[in-house]
């Protein structure tokens, strides 16, 4: 679906954005992987490079907007333009209660990295992708952006807002030849999940609690997400596809 598709991928070291790396690279995409953990990103990069991908690596923490702009320059200067995007770096509320005590640095540091971190990706992506006639994107926001659940405080107004970001960018950018969409994963197997239930013990159990019985595996991510960038979604734009189960049916 991917094939020939200079694609960035951000948030790759583990979870959802590595599996979306292998899918993308046996869908023929052609990578720039970019997350704070580049030990894991090189690691990753290795097992792709030795199956016959091509695969760059970019340290780069998506509350540095120039961190950001040099993966999307690596993209650029090493396969000559950026044909998709899978923004999928952020972080989850850690503080066990709930608004009213919150503080003001987690709440804000939260915005940063989850609202944004994405409008970096965002501005720089599509300034590059209109240069060469257009390109997809994709957004990870969460059910957490449609509904509450235990003790989450900002996080679901931080995932709330990357779906406005979606749609907007996605109004503001079509005629550009850029599409942007928005994966809404719902509890899902990976290591940011086993943080959050450590800290949180009441999400415990949340992940399975959907009509199919069992919760989300990076790989069910990866695939929606892949074919929101691909071609066969030409006419999707300004859309949220939950992957959840079922849960918000």
């Amino acid at each position: 679906m991917l094939q020939g598709k200079a694609t960035v991928i951000i948030g790759a070291s583990s979870g959802i954005g590595a599996a979306a790396a292998r899918l993308f690279a046996e869908e023929g995409a052609r990578l720039v992987l970019a997350a704070r953990r580049v030990d894991r990103l090189e690691a990753l990069r290795d097992e792709l490079v030795s199956d016959g991908h091509e695969v760059e690596v970019v340290k780069a923490d998506v509350a540095s907007f120039a961190e950001i702009q040099d993966v999307v320059g690596r993209a650029v200067s090493v396969y000559g333009r950026l044909d998709c995007a899978f923004n999928n770096s952020g972080m989850t509320y850690l503080g066990n209660c709930g608004i009213a005590d919150s503080t003001e640095e987690e709440v804000v540091r939260l915005i940063d990295v989850n609202l944004v971190g994405v409008w970096r990706c965002l501005s720089a992506e599509i300034k590059a992708m209109r240069l060469t006639g257009g390109g997809s994107v994709v957004n990870t926001s969460s059910v957490g952006g449609f509904r509450s659940g235990p003790k989450l405080g900002p996080y679901p107004a931080s995932k709330h807002g990357v779906i406005g970001l979606t749609v907007q960018a996605a109004a503001d950018h079509g005629r550009d030849g850029v599409r942007v969409n928005c994966l809404a994963p719902g509890g899902t197997d990976t290591e940011m999940m086993d943080v959050w239930a450590a800290a949180v013990p009441e999400v415990k159990g949340l992940g399975n609690r959907n009509p199919l019985g069992r919760i989300g595996q990076p790989i069910d991510m990866a695939e929606a997400a892949c074919w929101m960038l691909s071609d066969r979604a030409a006419y999707v734009t300004g859309s949220v596809l939950k992957v959840d189960g079922g849960l918000l049916a």
